[in-house]
């Protein structure tokens, strides 16, 4: 099952990428993203690639700039998240042929956004959006966007963001912080994934 979550690795060291890599693949989640404000992320996403390209989609958070894009598809990334709507990104990320998920918070980023190319769009801080807010917008924009909520959004609320029509989940503190182990990483994402199934089931 290709679930639409995204595990936000922020904080991630070298030493723990593949480890912390293989138990989230164990877990059913294969999407990952490593912040650029993590220790070392590109060293870190390129072990990813080498070790796990085949079985999941790999790349770069808190991406500012086109030339942090071009540093990120160099260690082999295809995935770029951002917390803000900065067109160029998405246009570099796209060149590049790589996914981009800018983060938006009004309509006017959301259709700035998907103007110029992204995949899906980032609803950044999801806590401060709500449901009712990412429902309003849904009704403006395409049939069929990809939207995740991010910040906010977990185990505790997948079903009220899906009942609204929410696609995906970017989720961080939750599933990852420092100094945790990896046993302790696969419990979390194991309980997200299971969260996260029962809640798409039941569609919210």
């Amino acid at each position: 099952m290709n679930r639409n979550l995204i595990a936000i690795l922020r904080g991630l060291t070298p030493a723990e990428a593949l480890p912390v890599t293989e138990c989230l693949i164990e877990a059913g989640i294969t999407r990952i993203e490593v912040p650029l404000n993590s220790p070392d992320p590109l060293k870190s996403i390129e072990a990813m690639v080498k070790a796990h390209s085949g079985s999941a989609q790999i790349g770069a958070g808190t991406v500012l700039s086109p030339d942090q894009v071009l540093q990120v598809r160099s260690a082999g990334g295809s995935l770029i998240v951002s917390p803000d709507c900065n067109p160029d990104v998405i246009l570099a990320t796209k060149a590049e042929d790589m996914l981009s998920y800018p983060g938006v918070m009004t309509p006017s980023e959301c259709f700035t956004a998907l103007r110029n190319g992204a995949d899906g769009l980032k609803f950044f801080p999801a806590s401060l959006i709500g449901p009712d807010g990412l429902k309003a917008m849904l009704a403006v924009l395409p049939k069929g966007t990809e939207t995740y909520a991010v910040g906010g959004a977990g185990p505790d609320n997948f079903k009220d963001w899906i009942k609204v029509g929410t696609t995906g989940f970017g989720i961080g503190t939750a599933l990852y912080k420092p100094g945790l182990t990896v046993p302790e990483i696969k419990s979390r994402a194991e309980n997200i994934v299971r969260a996260y199934d029962a809640a798409v089931e039941s569609g919210g």
